[in-house]
């Protein structure tokens, strides 16, 4: 047997490491030594397109009909929500499915009823416009951003008030083809479950035992007093020297590229002042704060490659109270945040794919999330469109 060295001091934009993932209890694979390889596989064609601000083929367009046929739009002038036309889930109550009842009479083979609402929200009235672009003259976070973070205030507050049996109120946004997005108009998403899924599950049990562990009495506090995992983790990454992996702080929320992350620019935006479980306890100020936060991220990922850089973004927040139930127990532990996950990995042309050992084994990234963070950081916020119209 060939007794080994000790090896290499490690370098961790050299050597392959596993990164630990607190939020999900999950690892993810760095590889940083593979960013130098050749690229020879699939390349996306880059849109040039330059979109009018007004499509009369648009089912989000102001006025316009809407995919069903049936319904037209208002002729909003700020933003605009209504149930979508093609839901995810239904409303209606079903009894519990008894064994055998789908099908399937063996233990191993079980389905559950689940039940909702889903809405739509457009952001801004005009069909070319982005939330990267709202930050940009002429455009305001004040003017512009602001009202979509009311809307999803109010939908999050009125969407369990008028159905009891909301658990969770899931607001995300697929932004481009490429994350499966089939309308350019500027708008995102709203499901309501009667349960809790399973990502915003995860993060809460992670929250909740990190807030029970005594190892952890050290930490930063929720307003209970207890060990708050992300509130913790949002004011580590602005005291570590030069910041490596923030990219954008305002006087409220930080946005980083997390220590864990797998997307190759993906994006983590917290509080770091104090615990906000959800949009429904923020401050006014605070809820402007998120507004030029959003802004100047997605401007951000807009200029990295000068394209409209594709993305899914979701908020975890506390689970919603039902009249069945009360408040869920897990929600006393919710620290409001936003995850983007971006696909873009070496340009406007090149994804990332999660295929091969990403799929049968564990996630894994070439490049690194303080290598990444400095690329969104070299970033100018005034879009690059602004620019090359100027």
């Amino acid at each position: 047997m060939v007794e080994e060295s000790q090896g290499a001091p490690f370098d961790p934009t050299e050597h392959p490491h596993r990164r630990w993932n607190p939020l999900t209890r999950s690892f993810v694979l760095c590889s940083p030594h593979r960013t130098k390889r050749p690229w020879q596989g699939a390349q996306e064609t880059p849109s040039k397109e330059r979109l009018p601000a007004y499509d009369e083929k648009c089912y989000l367009c102001p006025g316009n009909a809407r995919a069903g046929g049936q319904l037209k739009n208002e002729d909003y002038e700020s933003t605009f929500a209504f149930e979508n036309d093609f839901a995810a889930l239904r409303p209606d109550k079903v009894q519990d499915i008894a064994e055998g009842q789908d099908g399937n009479a063996h233990p191993l083979l079980r389905s559950f009823p689940a039940r909702g609402r889903c809405y739509v929200l457009c952001f801004h009235p005009s069909h070319n416009l982005t939330i990267a672009q709202l930050t940009t003259a002429p455009y305001t976070a004040k003017e512009h951003i602001l009202p979509i973070i009311q809307a999803w205030t109010r939908l999050y507050q009125s969407i369990p008030a008028d159905n009891p049996f909301v658990r969770y109120v899931q607001i995300f946004e697929n932004k481009g083809s490429a994350m499966g997005c089939s309308n350019p108009h500027p708008h995102g998403q709203i499901w309501s479950l009667d349960y809790i899924p399973e990502e915003p599950q995860k993060e809460l049990e992670s929250m909740k035992a990190y807030a029970n562990d005594e190892l952890n009495m050290g930490c930063a506090k929720d307003d209970r007093g207890r060990p708050s995992l992300l509130l913790t983790y949002a004011q580590l990454e602005l005291s570590l020297a030069d910041r490596p992996r923030v990219f954008e702080v305002n006087d409220d929320f930080v946005a980083v590229v997390p220590y864990w992350a797998v997307w190759p620019f993906e994006v983590l935006v917290l509080p770091h002042k104090r615990q906000i479980a959800s949009l429904a306890e923020m401050s006014q100020e605070e809820k402007l704060s998120l507004a030029e936060m959003l802004g100047a991220v997605a401007c951000r990922l807009d200029n990295i490659f000068e394209c409209s850089f594709p993305y899914s973004m979701g908020i975890h927040q506390r689970p919603v109270a039902t009249s069945q139930g009360g408040q869920d127990e897990l929600g006393d532990y919710a620290q409001f945040h936003i995850h983007y996950y971006p696909p873009l990995l070496r340009s406007a042309t090149v994804r990332k794919f999660l295929v091969g050992f990403e799929m049968m084994g564990e996630p894994q990234r070439d490049l690194t999330a303080e290598q990444a963070a400095a690329r969104i950081r070299s970033c100018p916020t005034t879009h690059y469109l602004a620019v090359e119209s100027s």
